[in-house]
């Protein structure tokens, strides 16, 4: 029996019968149903997000912009969301949407704070700090709407850092143009500034030159000043002496007439009081003679008695050794001696008092006797002048008379000169004050000139460096104008956009999956095909009991079982394709070559479970199970296998299910074939051929029964 006879008639038993066709029809329509199902409703699930229900919060108190006007970024998101349809947003209050989404009325909630715009408009006034978006989800809700909801605000952040960014670089390049014009301003003045200061400078020079002069004028003045002052201090000095002398010889003038005239008059009274003087000198010089010798004699009786008071006390003296030597011969104690000397003294104080009055009394009358004897002479002596002082004395009477008249005439004219020298002294003191006062104000003239020529030469100075600083900041500004951005307002306009958002993407795209379904259509038409060939051997045989009794040959058994689940899963793929690609609209851009893949790929996992099922009965069905989970985390098909963990990877260089995805992404998107043809295929029937090798050891061992085989232990 061939191996086309046995797959004719494992078909002729699986049919035979209504309720058979019908579980045929309905394996058949798992592929289709599952695949079918699964990208219908994962078609293009973000075309629906409008019915996800989320809670919208805005609390933004909004704020003024640059130019006064008032502004609320949060309404504007709000209302920019809303508008948009990407969820079904409502506006409710921060409590009610926290409670939504604890209690999954909404998905999530956008909670757009009180402090938005101001956080917004913050770096306009240097304190700058970032508006928060805060997104409130539960992942109990659903894990990918948390993703998605990341996503919209990311993207509605993005838009306002691009609005904000845009109108922050519009106000800077406006403020740009502002510095421009104002700068040009600034160079205008700073040209007028150069022209003024120029003039300023030929003027200063003239100013310097002229107050030089003024200067040197002025010091010259103040010498003449200077001159005058000195000799008009000389003038009153001199004045101021002369009328002090003329004063101090008027009064000795007026003093000299009076003296005279005294003189005058007391000479008189002299010589008429000394006309007797000759005859009375001579009585007094006989008279003073007399009392001379008297005093003589009376200083001699007193030396007499001054010499015996004087012998007496010395003997009294004298006497104190030997009434003390006496006493101490008598018995009497030193104490007793010293008492009595001390009486002794005591009495003998009036003697020695009286003693030295005596030597006093001695010495005056020798003195007078003295005086008495040259009082006696001198009256000789004026007694024989008497006459000759008597004609001198009437002399000068008559000369003083002559005196008197003449000092009365100096003290007349010497009134006169002391007069003129008093008014003289006064100019002169005047004259000297005001000679001051013009030294004073030309010494201040002198250093307010001397300051004034310093100043015009540093007034020169100066203006001259204005001049050349002015020039300078001038050619500066004028040249440094040209660097300062000025557009034009349309410029402008483009410039603060492309600041405000300086990167675009543009999508390259050698392939693309126009839906969310359509990404994902490879992966579940490969995981289908699997599910599809697994379910066939519930009703298929995998190997022939008669064939193998009869003693065919085991590849011959292999094919015949393997050919029914063959055939049906290429109708399985077939009708699971036709649903996919013209109800669902996912065309592949090369659809021939995607059904033949898909048939490519039924035969070769068809052949897997075929062998699995051959080799070790309802174990190798449980393995197909197996396999097929560890083809579902490991073909890449919803995440780029890559990001698979380490252990799995295996797998998936090894496992047919992952080159089939990859092979159908290719065909369905229009991406390069080379690794369809030079990998997924290859790989595909070295499966193929393992799988019906694998299923021809079966048959090969099946020749051989066994109590389990008769009997066995589980049966599915």
């Amino acid at each position: 029996m061939s191996a086309i006879r046995m797959a004719i008639s494992e078909l002729r038993r699986i049919t035979a019968g209504r309720l058979p066709v019908l579980a045929v029809l309905a394996l058949l329509m798992i592929p289709m149903l599952y695949a079918g199902f699964y990208l219908y409703a994962n078609g293009d699930p973000y075309s629906r997000l409008d019915q996800v229900p989320a809670a919208l919060v805005v609390d933004d108190a909004g704020g003024t912009d640059a130019e006064g006007k008032a502004q609320n970024v949060g309404q504007d998101v709000a209302t920019e969301l809303t508008d948009s349809g990407s969820f079904d947003f409502h506006r409710v209050s921060a409590a009610e949407a926290d409670r939504g989404v604890r209690d999954n009325v909404y998905t999530f909630a956008v909670t757009i704070p009180r402090d938005f715009t101001a956080a917004l408009q913050s770096s306009g006034e240097f304190t700058p700090r970032q508006g928060i978006l805060v997104l409130t989800t539960n992942d109990a809700n659903n894990y990918l709407a948390r993703t998605i909801a990341d996503t919209l605000t990311t993207r509605v952040r993005e838009s306002v850092a691009k609005e904000v960014g845009t109108q922050a670089a519009d106000r800077f390049l406006t403020g740009f143009s502002t510095i421009h014009t104002r700068t040009q301003e600034a160079a205008d003045g700073a040209g007028k500034l150069a022209d003024g200061a120029a003039t300023a400078h030929d003027g200063a020079a003239r100013l310097a030159s002229g107050a030089g002069e003024l200067a040197t004028g002025q010091r010259t003045l103040l010498d003449g000043a200077q001159q005058l002052a000195d000799g008009a201090g000389e003038l009153a000095t001199g004045a101021g002496t002369l009328a002090t002398g003329a004063g101090t010889a008027a009064s000795g003038a007026d003093r000299l007439s009076a003296g005279t005239g005294e003189l005058a008059t007391g000479l008189g009274t002299l010589r008429q009081a000394t006309a007797d003087l000759p005859a009375q000198s001579r009585q007094l010089a006989d008279g003073a003679r007399q009392v001379a010798d008297g005093n003589a004699q009376l200083a001699a009786a007193g030396d007499r008695v001054a010499q015996e008071s004087a012998r007496l006390a010395d003997q009294l003296d004298a006497a104190d050794g030997t009434i003390a030597a006496n006493l101490r011969e008598r018995g009497f104690t030193d104490e007793q001696v010293q008492q009595a000397l001390a009486a002794l003294s005591t009495a003998k104080q009036p003697l020695v008092d009286g003693n030295a009055r005596v030597q006093q009394v001695s010495g005056q009358l020798d003195r007078l006797g003295s005086g008495a004897g040259r009082v006696a002479d001198g009256a000789e002596q004026l007694a024989a002048s008497a006459p000759q002082l008597s004609s001198g004395i009437a002399s000068a009477a008559d000369g003083a008379g002559t005196l008197r008249d003449g000092a009365t005439e100096l003290s007349g004219g010497v009134r006169k000169l002391s007069d003129g020298a008093t008014q003289l002294s006064t100019g002169a003191t005047a004259l000297r004050t005001g000679a001051d006062r013009l030294v004073a104000g030309e010494r201040t003239a002198v250093d307010g000139t001397d300051r004034l020529a310093d100043g015009a030469r540093r007034l020169d100075s100066g203006t001259g460096e204005l001049a050349t600083g002015a020039t300078r900041l001038h050619d500066g500004l004028a040249s440094g104008l040209d660097d300062i951005p000025n557009p034009a307002p349309g410029v402008r306009e483009a410039t603060a956009a492309n600041i405000g958002d300086p990167v675009a993407t543009r999508d390259v795209a050698y392939s693309q999956a126009d839906t969310y379904g359509a990404g994902l259509a490879p992966f579940f038409m490969a995981l289908a095909t699997w599910i599809g060939g697994y379910v066939l051997f519930l009703l298929v045989q995998p190997l022939s009991r008669r064939a193998i009794a009869a003693g065919q040959s085991p590849l011959r058994i292999a094919l015949g079982g393997w050919i029914p689940a063959g055939l049906l899963g290429v109708v399985q793929v077939t009708g699971m394709y036709a649903v996919v690609s013209l109800l669902l609209g996912i065309t592949p851009v090369h659809p021939f070559a995607t059904l033949a893949l898909l048939w490519l790929t039924s035969m070769t996992f068809t052949a897997i479970v075929h062998a699995l099922n051959a080799l070790l009965g309802a174990v190798g069905q449980f393995l197909g199970l197996v396999l097929m989970v560890l083809q579902l985390v490991s073909a890449g098909g919803t995440f780029p296998w890559q990001t698979i963990p380490g252990p799995l990877y295996p797998v998936h260089h090894v496992m047919p299910m992952g080159y089939a995805v990859d092979a159908l992404r290719h065909l369905m998107y229009g991406g390069e074939l080379a690794g369809v043809v030079g990998t997924a295929v290859p790989v595909l029937l070295v499966w193929f051929a393992g799988a019906l090798a694998l299923a021809t050891f079966a048959a090969y061992r099946k020749r051989v029964w066994t109590a389990t085989a008769v009997k066995p232990e589980l049966v599915l």
